[in-house]
């Protein structure tokens, strides 16, 4: 046992804990928007760094990749060391990383920094909310882990702005560096911050790292996500599926070798009574599919926007405040006035506006048709966000209720992970759904977009033969384009249209084209939201497994904090099965 200032504070929370909230949400903030913001800059880093499709795709990837495998080792390395030491380290890292990706002059520099920066940010975001877990008393928690909830969803939708407000700057004529480069003020103010406004805590047990258990779970978890990553680019090759089938015995394996731990008396890399507690368990799974529904819809949405209806990356985000909005205003409102009058009602009327957004942008699809715009879509937009914030902040306060502050890096580890493989799978399969519909409708698009193209050209006296030609030249160059997985790549099909020097035929080109990529895109989303309206109601479903209300164990905190003791149980409160 160590003596109390290794644990939590007094159970009246630490007098700098508000403090502490806003660096450490800053912090999140920062991760939470690197994650998204690179997504508009791939076209720029491509032309600059002269590099393919594929390769660019991997500074998305590789930051997914090493950020979610290390997130619940980051987690618990928190608890044996002091999470603030581990979030001082990896604020830090993550700042240099920042810095070896802004100044990359090469592709795999910049793949290789993306990657360390992904590895930092899993040793300095689990302590965030292990963090608010051991510095705020049970009854004040719900709100702060809603403010997180707020900034996680605010984060996740203001990347694409923020990452078109500073391409589009072009600040110092640093271009798409400008998204790596603007962490370094930021990072250096938040270390010092840290240093002065955090108060260590750490778990009181002595636990000595689980080597076994980290390459089991790592090793399970590269299994799973490598292909969900990479699949569709690759075409989905029998491997793919095979690595996502083994990693169901190797994840298997490392759970029962981690509840033999836990018999043993011996700490693990996770806490496995953790699971026999139904908030927790319901409540990651319910976050799972969630952030699978949301990830994957920002996805398609952006894709929609810019491929389909021609927007800049700039209009695109700001095409989104709207959603941003809501999130943060549902996020605020659910955690702080909501949640204690209403329990998990507050999630089921935001599964219900989630819906109903969803299906509002795709009613709008319908009605707007040519019309379409950032105004027409604001409604939806608005009603969706305010859905996703009344359940991303909620549902934390949820699943950490029961998890004791000794534990909060292990279980905020595994949130977080989970977290992550619900993004992974939410692009993966809402991402396949969408670009299997693409590519299923691309050749009635390009006949019917054809069909008007050879009308526009008998207006400007284009001849018979001409006509023909270039009409079926549209026809494939537009099908395979669509069909294709680098859409940088200009199929053959495409030269005949190239060669055009009539600027009123080039005009009807561009327009039929323009034609065809609005419906097209507008038939894969609207087909698409029907499966994520699917998965919404699972959501919902899920939700209602959960405690009416999230009941904070006031003693067992206060029990944990004053003695460094431990609480009930094999390592956490009580577990409640109702």
């Amino acid at each position: 046992m160590s003596n109390t200032s290794a644990t939590a504070p007094p159970v009246e929370g630490d007098p700098k804990r508000k403090v502490a909230l806003i660096v450490v949400l800053f912090a999140a903030f920062m991760d939470l928007l690197d994650s998204t913001i690179v997504n508009v800059a791939i076209p720029s880093i491509q032309s600059d760094l002269g590099t393919g499709y594929a390769t660019v795709q991997w500074v998305v990837a590789g930051y997914l990749l090493s950020f979610a495998v290390l997130l619940i080792l980051g987690g618990r390395l928190g608890d044996m060391y002091g999470r603030k030491k581990l979030f001082l380290t990896g604020v830090a890292g993550f700042t240099i990383a920042s810095a070896l990706c802004g100044f990359a002059g090469s592709p795999g520099v910049l793949v290789g920094s993306r990657v360390l920066q992904g590895a930092t940010a899993a040793l300095m975001v689990p302590q965030v909310l292990s963090i608010i877990t051991a510095a705020f008393p049970p009854k004040e928690r719900g709100a702060a882990l809603g403010a997180f909830g707020g900034v996680a969803g605010l984060a996740t939708v203001g990347g694409p702005i923020i990452g078109a407000l500073l391409i589009d700057a072009d600040l110092f004529g640093q271009g798409w560096r400008m998204v790596f480069l603007i962490n370094l003020p930021v990072g250096i103010l938040l270390f010092l911050a840290a240093s002065s406004v955090i108060r260590e805590s750490k778990s009181p047990e002595s636990i000595k790292l689980d080597v076994t258990g980290t390459v089991l779970l790592t090793a399970g978890l590269l299994l799973l996500l490598f292909p969900l990553v990479q699949g569709r680019e690759l075409d989905w090759p029998v491997w793919s599926f095979a690595s996502m089938a083994a990693s169901v015995p190797v994840l298997a394996l490392f759970w029962t070798y981690q509840r033999r731990l836990a018999g043993q008396g011996r700490p693990g890399l996770i806490v496995p009574s953790m699971f026999r507690n139904r908030s927790f368990t319901a409540g990651i799974v319910a976050n799972t599919v969630f952030f699978a529904v949301t990830i994957g819809h920002f996805l398609i949405f952006i894709l929609f926007l810019q491929n389909g209806l021609g927007f800049s990356a700039l209009r695109a985000g700001l095409t989104g405040v709207p959603w941003s909005f809501g999130v943060s205003f549902g996020a605020a409102f659910s955690a702080t006035v909501l949640t204690a009058k209403l329990g998990r009602k507050v999630m089921v009327i935001g599964a219900v506006l989630l819906a109903a957004g969803l299906a509002g942008i795709s009613l709008t699809i319908q009605l707007r048709g040519d019309e379409i715009g950032s105004w027409s879509l604001l409604p939806a937009l608005l009603i969706g966000g305010l859905g996703m914030g009344m359940i991303i902040a909620p549902i934390l306060d949820f699943i950490l209720t029961d998890v004791p502050p000794e534990h909060a890096g292990a279980g905020s580890g595994v949130v977080n992970a989970f977290q992550q493989v619900g993004g992974a799978l939410g692009i993966a399969v809402i991402g396949a759904i969408f670009l299997g519909f693409l590519g299923g409708s691309a050749d009635t698009a390009a006949k019917d977009a054809g069909g008007q193209l050879r009308t526009a050209l008998v207006q400007v006296h284009v001849s018979e033969d001409q006509q023909k030609a270039l009409t079926n030249a549209f026809e494939t160059c537009f099908t395979e384009r669509t069909q294709s997985k680098d859409p940088t790549v200009e199929p053959a099909s495409c030269a005949p249209l190239t060669k055009v020097t009539d600027p009123q035929a080039g005009a009807a080109i561009g327009a039929a084209a323009a034609d065809a990529r609005r419906e097209v895109f507008s038939t894969a989303l609207q087909r698409t939201i029907l499966a994520q309206l699917g998965l919404t109601a699972l959501v919902l479903l899920l939700v209602l497994l959960l405690p009416k209300q999230a009941s904070h164990h006031e003693e067992s905190w206060d029990e944990t904090a004053d003695t460094g003791g431990e609480p009930s149980g094999p390592g956490v409160a009580e577990p409640r099965t109702a």
